[in-house]
């Protein structure tokens, strides 16, 4: 949906028109699902955050000055009731892991653009990518979580930045070292030769 579509269905909204506002919800309900399980890892938790992200969307949908892209704010919005979901949420809860979801609902297979390539050409990829998926899960959340934004749900440094409330310098810095962080643990693991380490670690420096 192209950010004057946005626009639109929102307008029709705010007339009286609630039925309209299942189209932002068909737009957007894959990526916001797919960022509360991966903050969240509780595949029932992050459903329940992801239909109170929309619920809380379409009451405060007049506070959208459109100023950025309605995905954007929607990003924001549900990045917070994660975190407040976290904070709230005993120490000793299970965490589960899982796969995110594509248009149609099924576990799609993770896939990280600057470490995807197969240091073996035996390794079969679905392994490949569940270690990648375990090792993303071992991230810490601030490095978990951009690596969702920018590789999973594919948002630019801009939109990043403006959900996370930092500026665009900071989204990349801190995208390069939980690439490095990432590495660090595939080369631990064996997954990865430590090339893969070195090659990250530049963008660092």
């Amino acid at each position: 949906m192209t950010p004057e579509e946005e626009i639109s269905v929102i307008k029709k909204v705010l007339d009286g028109d609630s039925n309209a506002f299942e189209a932002l919800v068909l737009a957007n309900q894959k990526n916001v699902y797919n960022l509360a399980l991966k903050m969240i890892k509780n595949e029932d938790d992050a459903l329940d955050v992801s239909q109170e992200a929309f619920l809380k969307a379409y009451r405060q949908l007049e506070a959208f000055r459109g100023e950025s892209r309605f995905s954007v704010w929607l990003y924001r919005l549900t990045y917070n009731l994660c975190i407040d979901f976290m904070r709230k949420r005993p120490k000793s809860q299970v965490i589960s892991l899982s796969a995110y979801q594509d248009d149609g609902g099924d576990s799609v297979d993770i896939e990280i653009p600057d470490l995807r390539e197969l240091p073996d050409a035996k390794l079969l990829k679905k392994e490949l990518k569940e270690q990648i998926a375990q090792s993303i899960n071992a991230l810490g959340q601030s490095h978990r979580e951009i690596l969702v934004m920018r590789e999973i749900n594919g948002m630019n440094y801009a939109e990043i930045a403006e959900t996370l409330g930092i500026n665009e310098g900071t989204v990349k810095s801190r995208l390069a070292r939980a690439r490095l962080s990432l590495a660090n643990i595939l080369v631990q693991k064996g997954t990865f030769p430590d090339s893969y380490r070195q090659n990250a670690r530049k963008e660092v420096e």
